[in-house]
């Protein structure tokens, strides 16, 4: 046989997938994947129709559609009081992880470092070791969640390239704060280290809190990828379609990447998603809202079950300590859960390298229909 030697030796078959297989095997309902069981906007599948019979059916520009550029230029500039180059600092992608593995191909390099906070999102691990760079894992808070920047500090080296975020975080559902954002700042300030700053929920954010973007800032936003996801903020995830914010030079080398990966993004989506940012700003106005009431329903049916629930800041995930039902290590419990208690969920250790010992959590997703939640949590409070 022929033999492979393989550049990752760490990745086999996603979590992800195993736990929506075991799903369809026992008939569990799925609060494992990450992605709405409902539609988008009327107003949205209606523009794009219209713009597949307008005949936008071939090749975007490499850099994506003017008409939706424009638009993402000014909702950054409406919420965050930042207004990219349409030109120069915007380009849309096949989606947010395309933009994420694009920007770091860009600039990291054989021997560069990158520290990644855990628990992070499955696929920043890979992208580093494709790219010949190595992640340095710092854990955040296991308490709330949030940023402990004596230990970023302590990470940092000569070799350190780039510092990768995630806010409002998936799995966990916290967000950075003001403060976070500062120190920040003020840790690579004086340095060559640039930010890669993952914000594909940066409009399901609870509780009246603003969404504290790199671009406030002007010292991160130019040095800093900024990526964000049109599939979580209209409800479109099949549609693959994403952006990245960032200054000219680091657009530069972004792009250089990007036009060998996929050169150009779904043309007739593009042009739909342009008219209903330009038509219907409401849209991601009221998105707080409706995830929160989800949030809210959720955790309010889940009450007086023997799970703990961890707060939601941020995004469409629940975290659930199952202390209170079972010892076993996280990825057997929800083996069982799928199995016996017909619900799939995924184990917090999955987002890690190295999980903090005796840690008892998992990940549920409420961005589903009430009907669905209703099933779900009906199931998890017998157990």
């Amino acid at each position: 046989m022929m033999q492979i030697q393989t550049k990752l030796p760490k990745v086999g078959t996603t979590i992800f997938a195993v736990m929506s297989q075991l799903a369809a095997e026992h008939g569990a309902v799925n609060l494992g994947q990450g992605f709405p069981d409902f539609d988008g906007p009327p107003a949205l599948r209606e523009a794009l129709a219209r713009a597949m019979e307008a005949g936008h059916n071939q090749y975007a520009p490499m850099t994506g559609v003017p008409a939706l550029r424009e638009a993402i230029a000014a909702k950054t500039q409406r919420l965050y009081g930042h207004r990219p180059d349409v030109g120069h600092e915007i380009t849309v992608t096949s989606g947010a992880t395309e933009a994420l593995y694009a920007a770091i191909a860009a600039v990291v390099h054989d021997g560069d470092e990158v520290i990644v906070l855990d628990p992070c999102y499955d696929s920043y691990d890979p992208a580093i070791a494709l790219n010949g760079g190595r992640a340095v894992h710092v854990p955040l808070d296991p308490r709330d969640f949030s940023p402990d920047f004596e230990r970023i500090a302590a990470a940092m080296s000569a070799r350190t390239r780039m510092i990768m975020i995630n806010t409002p975080h998936n799995p966990c559902g916290s967000v950075w704060s003001r403060e976070d954002v500062e120190a920040l700042a003020a840790l690579v300030r004086d340095t060559d280290v640039l930010v890669l700053s993952d914000e594909v929920y940066e409009h399901i954010i609870f509780d009246g809190a603003e969404h504290q973007s790199v671009l406030r800032h002007p010292e991160l936003a130019a040095r800093s990828f900024v990526t964000s996801s049109f599939g979580k903020t209209y409800h479109c995830t099949g549609w693959k379609v994403g952006y990245c914010v960032a200054p000219r030079a680091l657009s530069a080398e972004f792009r250089k990447v990007h036009q060998y990966l996929t050169f150009s993004t779904f043309t007739p989506a593009q042009w739909a998603l342009a008219e209903v940012l330009e038509d219907d700003p409401q849209h991601y106005l009221d998105l707080p809202a409706f995830y929160q009431a989800k949030r809210d329903r959720f955790q309010a049916l889940l009450e007086g079950s023997k799970f703990q629930l961890r707060p939601v800041a941020g995004a469409y995930f629940q975290v659930a300590d199952y202390g209170a039902l079972a010892d076993d290590d996280d990825r057997t419990f929800c083996e069982w859960l799928a199995r016996e208690g017909g619900v799939a969920a995924i184990p917090l250790s999955a987002f890690y390298e190295e999980p903090p010992p005796g840690q008892r959590l998992i990940r549920l997703c409420f961005a589903k229909s009430d009907e669905l939640l209703e099933r779900a949590a009906e199931r998890l409070a017998a157990l």
